[in-house]
């Protein structure tokens, strides 16, 4: 049986796609918070988002890293809102 020529630390495709959803959603979050017109508010929440996923960027558990991309989501539209409503 011939040995694998990847690395062993290469990801699974699922993985690969769970990673670029993590990323997509990190970017997401960032523009999001580029639009706070407060400068103070604006590095806080800079700073929440960045310790955030830096907390979390261990997690392995399939099952909880999608539980988490769920409420990074619903926390972006929830901001997305908010800037909405401020802007109107």
């Amino acid at each position: 049986m011939a040995a694998s020529r990847l690395p062993p630390a290469t990801l699974t495709l699922k993985q690969f796609i769970r990673r670029q959803q993590v990323l997509l959603l990190y970017r997401r979050i960032l523009q999001a918070i580029r639009q706070v017109p407060n400068d103070s508010d604006r590095k806080y929440l800079k700073d929440w988002a960045r310790e955030e996923f830096k907390r979390n960027k261990s997690a392995t558990e399939e099952d909880a890293i999608r539980m988490m991309i769920t409420q990074g989501n619903m926390q972006l539209k929830e901001l997305e809102k908010s800037l909405a409503l401020a802007k109107s």
